[in-house]
């Protein structure tokens, strides 16, 4: 490199330099710093003041709740977990919700047994919710479970948590695959079925050959028999991610 081709760099990196400082007036940069940190300085102060109405009175515990339904801090475990066990099902179905928001290994043995015996349907809905924000493997069995015999909202959400849960457990994703193939044919809920049809697309690549094909046919099916419109539009979309034209091909030869 010559030396008028070195000078030449040496002014273009220092023009750049130079546009990068007079982008921003550095005033203003310490006024977003100082923003920022008010910011953050507020946000803890609302989570203190959260972690302090988890251990107040009924109304208390609510707008606690709710603020970590959508915020996370370490510190509300130990305050949600009693509220569990709370005779008001509101504060059951919130504190579920919140360690959904906030999941820790030390709630969910607390929480698997809850889907089977909360009495409230909403509580169990909150719950096969939550335990899809769970990589353990020990959450499957339950949300098959509640798949193939709770409320039609519990099992709307079990099929979701399930395609979750099961995409970190590769061993289990044979049932829950299964599961979602006798849903999608036999669930009396339309949206538990389309639902399951959604899932089944998501978990095509991951699967054995076989049932892979098993999948696509179920899904075929379900375009063309299913009396629900919605069911079969969902069946569609599904069986397009396969990105099988053999299947696509068979589809549009029965509407033909």
């Amino acid at each position: 490199m010559t030396n008028h081709d070195e000078l030449t760099l040496e002014l273009a990196l220092l023009e750049e330099e130079l546009e990068a400082e007079a982008a921003q007036d550095p005033l203003d940069l310490i006024s977003e710093l100082s923003d920022q940190t008010q910011d953050i300085a507020a946000q803890r102060e609302l989570v203190d003041q959260a972690l302090v109405e988890l251990q107040g009175n009924h109304e208390q515990q609510l707008q606690g709740l709710k603020f970590f339904c959508e915020h996370r801090d370490p510190r509300a475990l130990p305050l949600l977990l009693p509220l569990l066990d709370s005779s008001c099902p509101i504060l059951r179905m919130s504190a579920v919700y919140a360690l959904g928001r906030n999941p820790h290994p030390e709630a969910l043995p607390l929480l698997l047994p809850k889907l089977q015996q909360d009495s409230n349907g909403f509580v169990r809905k909150a719950l096969a919710w939550t335990l899809g924000n769970y990589p353990s493997f020990e959450v499957i069995p339950a949300l098959l479970k509640a798949l193939g015999s709770d409320i039609a909202a519990v099992r709307l959400w079990a099929t979701s948590s399930l395609v979750d849960s099961s995409l970190n457990n590769s061993n289990q994703r044979e049932a829950v695959a299964q599961q979602l193939l006798l849903s999608l044919r036999i669930d009396s809920e339309p949206a538990v079925r389309s639902n399951s049809a959604w899932g089944l697309g998501r978990l095509h690549a991951y699967l054995e050959p076989d049932l892979a094909l098993s999948l696509g046919e179920a899904l075929v099916a379900a375009c063309i028999d299913d009396a629900d419109s919605g069911v079969r539009d969902d069946a569609r979309n599904a069986l397009e991610q396969l990105q099988n034209p053999a299947l696509l091909s068979r589809l549009q030869n029965d509407w033909a």
